[in-house]
């Protein structure tokens, strides 16, 4: 296919211009008759939404008032293309959708060679008024001997001032052309044309009835293709009601009542507006039928949403209705039974029948008539039926997909962000409350911490403390301890001196001299005092012994051994008669307590060179008792130094 303009400008460029065509018509054109089945009454699409006015546009033109139909009959065919007579055929004018049109015929081709080459052309197109434009669907046929080789082109175009002809430049082969195309060397060309009213903002009308039913035997499996794709689609798009079912249902089911009906429902304008945006296309011949079919759909829906008892026999219970008043479309069942109907296939696969299948198939062939004329009739039914429902399933999914993501998800998702906030936050208070119980049982940590820290350092100073006065106790009773046995000492040294004193003035009295004021030199007459003492304890225990009743007398050599000229015991009563002596009236405690004076000083003077002290009266026992044995290994006086 290409434009007439093209051509003309190619033909300038190439420095030869073309003639605009004859101003006489070439062959006869004439008003093709109808066929039989347009006495088989209504079509399907317009029965089932006879009732609605739904989208009727009641000042425009209806499509039966825009199509006509034409047969062009051009004699002398194989003249006119052996020998190049004409180099394009012109028919008559014709007038359809207040627009008239002609059919150009190139016999030798346009631009190509071998080819016949045929255009659906504007009249008078540069006389229009400027920014014209004609949308028209036309099928051209070549017509053989043979109905069932005819040559069928179908095609869409928005005709305008620069592109006022459309058409194919290599429609069929020359040489099948006059291969039973022509009879009795005339050339039949058939033109159907449909001029289209279409609305960028709703479905609309496209096709005339008899014009729908040639095209829907070829192009109803085009259509339910395209239909069950698109549905497919928006069905894979709403899989997310099938994954997230559970939580679906249970925010569906909190909702309030008339808060589901606000989200089940949609203004009309958008989703219409989307249905024309979708599935019109200019360059796709079937857009027409898919139109007229969702033009279609949308007022069974509009019927049905004001009676539901109305739906047509063989149709499936709607999803969606609509309400013509105000234009809106709404849900017809429950979002959860929609959401289950989603999951399995929205459009029903068609049942076949063997008789009508076959009969389809020979229904098929444009311009066949035969003897099947019931057969024909109940499979174009069947056929207008299924577009019919085809249409209004689509419709039904265009809404059901529109309303679910743009009412549903929507507020499904903010719901989601809104619980998933909720947990965060949730979280967030749970992780900060977590937080704060870690940090109260670190801060009751470090104080039970720093409490036995405290309680450490509080028993260390207890401690401390109690061994200070322990050790203070201590030092008092060991100062007490010392200064009592140093009274201790020094009782024995003051009874030693005394003693000394004692035997001092004993010693001066035998001797015959004493020292003024009694006392007796220390240094001069200690080793002969400690003889001397001896002596006096030996006489005092002979004395004392011999003066207690029951005792048994010893002889005075029992002291000490005897010599020549030494006392014996009448000496040492001669001492214990005098009255002068001053060891009259001593008794033998007496003796005995300075036995025990010496022993004790000797321990004391033991005891005080063990502290410091200096043992006095320990050397004066020693020397004492070495003058003892000296005196008894010799013979002599006990009395003598």
């Amino acid at each position: 296919m290409t434009s007439h303009a093209s051509r003309l400008k190619e033909a300038l460029a190439g420095g030869q211009a073309k003639d605009k065509g004859p101003v006489v018509a070439d062959g006869v054109l004439t008003v093709t008759p109808d066929s039989p089945e347009a006495g088989w009454g209504p079509s399907v699409l317009d029965t089932v939404s006879a009732d609605s006015s739904f989208l009727e546009d009641d000042g425009g033109k209806q499509p039966n008032q825009l199509f006509g139909k034409f047969t062009w009959k051009i004699d002398n065919f194989s003249e006119i293309s052996n020998h190049g007579t004409k180099r394009e055929l012109r028919s008559s004018q014709f007038n359809v959708g207040e627009c008239k049109w002609y059919i150009l015929v190139y016999p030798q081709g346009c631009d190509v060679c071998n080819h016949l080459s045929l255009f659906l052309c504007v009249a008078d197109y540069d006389k229009l008024l400027p920014g014209w434009s004609h949308f028209a669907q036309f099928t051209i046929a070549v017509v053989n001997k043979d109905p069932k080789k005819s040559k069928y082109s179908d095609t869409l175009h928005r005709f305008c001032k620069k592109e006022h002809d459309w058409g194919w430049k290599k429609f069929m082969e020359l040489s099948k052309v006059l291969d039973g195309f022509t009879v009795a060397d005339t050339l039949v060309i058939k033109a159907q044309v449909q001029v289209i009213l279409d609305r960028p903002n709703r479905p609309f009308r496209c096709l005339d009835s008899q014009y729908r039913r040639e095209l829907v035997r070829v192009y109803l499996t085009n259509v339910e293709s395209i239909c069950r794709r698109f549905c497919e689609e928006k069905r894979q798009r709403l899989s997310w009601l099938r994954d997230e079912s559970g939580c679906f249902r249970s925010w569906w089911l909190g909702l309030h009542p008339e808060r589901q009906k606000q989200l089940s429902r949609e203004k009309g304008e958008a989703i219409l507006k989307g249905i024309v945006k979708q599935f019109f296309n200019e360059k796709e011949v079937t857009s027409t039928l898919v139109m007229d079919a969702l033009f279609c759909g949308c007022r069974q829906l509009e019927k049905l949403g004001r009676d539901k008892d109305c739906l047509p026999e063989g149709f499936s219970q709607p999803t969606v209705v609509v309400n013509g008043r105000t234009s809106t479309f709404s849900f017809a069942l429950d979002a959860l039974d929609i959401a289950a109907q989603l999951n399995q296939e929205f459009i029903p696969a068609l049942r076949e029948d063997k008789a009508l299948a076959l009969c389809s198939d020979s229904f098929a062939l444009r311009g066949v008539i035969d003897d099947l004329s019931d057969l024909r009739r109940d499979a174009l039914e069947r056929d207008e039926k299924r577009l019919a429902e085809l249409g209004r399933k689509t419709v039904e999914m265009f809404a059901l997909s529109h309303i679910f993501t743009q009412q549903l998800e929507r507020a499904y998702r903010d719901y989601e962000c809104e619980q998933r906030m909720r947990d965060l936050i949730a979280e967030e208070e749970a992780e900060g409350r977590l937080k704060d119980e870690q940090a109260a049982a670190r801060a009751a940590a470090d104080k039970e911490k720093k409490a036995k820290k405290r309680e450490r350092q509080r028993a260390k100073k207890e401690a401390e403390r109690a061994k200070r006065e322990a050790d203070a106790a201590a030092a008092v009773t060991q100062d007490q301890q010392e200064k009592q046995l140093l009274a201790v000492l020094q009782k024995p040294e003051q009874q030693l001196q005394q003693q000394q004193q004692q035997l001092g003035q004993l010693h001066g009295i035998q001797q015959g001299q004493q020292l003024p004021n009694g006392i007796l030199p220390h240094s001069s007459t200690r080793s002969s005092g400690n003889s001397r003492r001896q002596q006096q304890q030996q006489q005092l225990g002979l004395a004392n012994t011999s003066s207690r009743p029951g005792s048994r007398a010893y002889p005075a050599a029992a002291v000490g051994p005897s010599r020549p000229g030494s006392a014996g015991p009448n000496s040492s009563s001669r001492y214990n008669s005098s009255s002068n002596s001053p060891l009259v009236g001593l008794s033998a405690t007496s003796s005995e307590a300075l036995s025990n004076t010496d022993t004790d000083s000797d321990s004391s003077s033991s005891s005080s060179s063990s502290r410091g002290f200096t043992p006095v009266r320990r050397h004066h026992s020693q020397q004492l008792q070495h003058q003892q044995q000296q005196q008894q290994s010799r013979p002599g006086s006990a009395h003598s130094s």
